[in-house]
């Protein structure tokens, strides 16, 4: 699981962006983000979309400490946990992008998903010019209300993170899927049923993780 660097609470990183023509400043370390104005949309599809503000993701943020463990990417609050390998092979990773969104959707009533697109700077965010939330160690995501159609077609297919959002959650965050920085695959929380889906479906390269162990998968390496 990757361990971020963040700046010392006595010497905080100050940052700022200008995004849609709006100053975003946050501080790293003993940091502060602004919640992001609310009712910001953006256009994609023939339709607008609702971007999300701090608050949609102050749940995960304030219980996700740094570490080895699945808690870093995955708050504790859940039945049970898993991680699921992108796989390297051009032809197999779509089809296990695939069948993840279709199971995440098989066990979720419906209502909306927020996705989230790390701004890694080298990686599509979809929405670039839209305002961006603080989560983790001071990492921006474009966050947008959508669902699991577009959580599969919206980004191109990265031969690292796949084409899946970076983070992605329902509406009354039942589960959370979650792929860290410099991770090689996503960490997904939910209930036992869902877990149990995602472990038996072949297309996925998926493993049960105990909450208190190390959630690094066999053969990959926490950067």
């Amino acid at each position: 699981m990757s361990i971020p660097l963040v700046a010392p609470a006595s010497t905080p990183l100050l940052v700022d962006r200008a995004l849609e023509g709006v100053a975003h400043r946050c501080v790293l370390g003993n940091y502060s983000a602004p919640a992001a104005p609310r009712g910001q949309t953006v256009s994609k599809d023939s339709r607008t979309w609702r971007i999300g503000d701090s608050s949609e993701v102050s749940w995960i943020r304030t219980n996700t400490p740094p570490g080895p463990a699945i808690t870093s990417a995955i708050p504790p609050i859940f039945d049970a946990y898993a991680t699921v390998v992108i796989p390297d092979d051009d032809s197999a990773r779509p089809a296990s992008d695939t069948a993840l969104i279709r199971v995440l959707t098989a066990h979720t009533s419906d209502q909306p998903w927020w996705l989230g697109y790390l701004d890694t700077g080298a990686h599509d965010v979809v929405f670039d010019r839209a305002w961006k939330v603080i989560c983790y160690s001071g990492w921006s995501y474009v966050l947008v209300e959508a669902g699991p159609t577009q959580a599969e077609s919206w980004r191109t297919d990265d031969n690292w993170r796949g084409r899946l959002p970076d983070l992605i959650f329902p509406a009354d965050h039942t589960w959370l899927v979650s792929m860290l920085w410099d991770d090689d695959w996503r960490c997904l929380g939910g209930s036992s049923t869902l877990v149990q889906a995602v472990l038996a479906e072949p297309a996925l390269d998926a493993r049960a993780v105990e909450i208190e162990s190390n959630a690094t998968p066999p053969g990959y390496e926490a950067r």
